[in-house]
């Protein structure tokens, strides 16, 4: 994983997420998953183009079960944009760069 993505864990979703200054992405993922390993390294030059503008967090699901139950998530994987400690957006499944990029900008 890269340095400029943050590994979340149940346990500091809170202070890591929800309570962070910045608008943040949360890539939902497992290793068994391979449309989740195709995606990390869009994910990835996602974390280093918005550098200083969106904080980019990743979760492992298998080894973190509370959140993304309490968020509903029954695929991966899955992306969600918090901004202000509140969900403001989600997408399911692989996105290419520019849908991510897309997505992100309509948002932040």
């Amino acid at each position: 994983m890269s340095e400029h993505i943050q590994a979340v864990t149940d346990g500091n979703f809170e202070a890591e997420v929800l309570k962070s200054p910045l608008p943040v992405l949360v890539d939902y993922w497992a290793t068994w998953c391979a449309p989740c390993q195709a995606l990390s390294p869009i994910v990835d030059e996602i974390s280093k183009a918005y550098e200083g503008k969106l904080k980019v967090a990743s979760m492992d699901i298998d080894q973190n079960q509370q959140i993304p139950a309490s968020y509903g998530i029954r695929n991966i994987p899955t992306l969600m944009l918090f901004k202000d400690g509140d969900l403001v957006a989600t997408k399911v499944g692989l996105l290419s760069k520019s849908q991510l990029t897309s997505f992100i900008d309509s948002h932040i």
